[in-house]
């Protein structure tokens, strides 16, 4: 009896998962580009740009439904080819952090910031009549934003602030740098100029007030605030089941080298869909040793298709192995 032993180095080995999302262009469908040429190694801590690092991922499962079909032939039927049916690919897996862009793409619709209420604002599930927006002056930057004197003082250090545009009646897309929502009439919204604001992604906390700016702990997601942008405080996130808007996201999904090579999947468009394990959106307590438990946020989706500009190929996933060095090639 004979035995093969295992050559080094072409078994990826893996403690943990790692998330990456980047926002899909919604007006060209474009998605954000993982090229594993340009930047696969990259360090897991600083991802290359527009890649937003989401953190550890656990229970990751990804599953490719794409149907395979025969074509057959003569009198027989004999097989005389294939060809591949309707694509269809998906992902599922639990956030171990909780943040506004992991509420967000777990929950799939519109993610809602609660703005800070008015002393008689009427209860709303989502918030009701905010504290008026402070306005954003000229040479504000995504961090740093300057208010002008006496005005900052409406801000203080540890605070979560919204920066948007106010609404004015816009239909389509809203949201500054990331499509944060879809408006189809002004009536839907029932015109209420906070409402880019209630659903931006533009969201920052304070790490220093000065004289007339507050400094953020990190840019924010959508740049520098937009020419006639106000900034209010947020209090609380809140996403919905239901909805009708789908987020939509590029990811990238990194296994942690502990030895061996990287791997690494690419998904161009994801979109939030049915669980294929349960058919049902499920979230559970885990994790630590009673009386403490942990709640998850359960993510699903729906892989959407991209164009490889290469060779025109119709793509769902595309998945990238770095060999360590030294390895084997096969």
């Amino acid at each position: 009896m004979s035995t093969t032993p295992l050559r080094a180095a072409m078994v990826p080995v893996t403690r943990r998962m790692r998330a990456y999302f980047a926002p899909v262009n919604r007006a060209t469908e474009a998605p954000a580009v993982f090229d594993p040429g340009l930047c696969g190694a990259f360090p897991l801590d600083a991802p290359p740009a527009p890649w937003l690092d989401l953190g550890w991922i656990d229970s990751f499962q990804r599953w490719s439904a794409t149907p395979t079909s025969v074509v057959t032939a003569g009198a027989k039927g004999m097989p005389a080819g294939q060809y591949r049916g309707v694509l269809e690919a998906r992902v599922e897996f639990e956030f171990l952090q909780w943040g506004k862009l992991q509420m967000a793409l777990a929950g799939g619709s519109e993610h809602m910031n609660v703005l800070a209420p008015t002393g008689s604002a009427p209860a709303a599930a989502s918030g009701g009549t905010p504290v008026p927006g402070v306005a954003v002056l000229p040479g504000s930057t995504a961090s740093e934003l300057i208010f002008g004197a006496g005005a900052v003082n409406a801000f203080r250090v540890g605070c979560l602030i919204a920066v948007d545009v106010d609404y004015e009646q816009q239909t389509g897309y809203v949201g500054s740098g990331i499509a944060a929502a879809y408006v189809s009439s002004a009536l839907a919204v029932k015109q209420d100029p906070n409402y880019v604001r209630r659903v931006t992604f533009n969201v920052g906390r304070v790490a220093e007030v000065t004289a007339t700016s507050v400094l953020l702990t990190q840019p924010l997601l959508g740049g520098a605030p937009a020419a006639g942008a106000s900034a209010q405080i947020v209090v609380a996130f809140v996403d919905r089941e239901g909805g009708s808007f789908f987020q939509e996201w590029s990811a990238l999904f990194v296994a942690e080298e502990e030895s061996g090579g990287r791997a690494c999947f690419y998904y161009p468009r994801l979109s939030p869909g049915m669980e294929k394990t349960t058919k049902a959106a499920r979230e559970q307590l885990t994790g630590f040793s009673k009386p403490l438990s942990m709640l998850a946020l359960r993510a699903s989706f729906l892989a959407l298709p991209s164009t490889d500009t290469n060779d025109g190929q119709q793509v769902l996933c595309y998945r990238s192995y770095f060999p360590a060095q030294m390895a084997a090639v096969y």
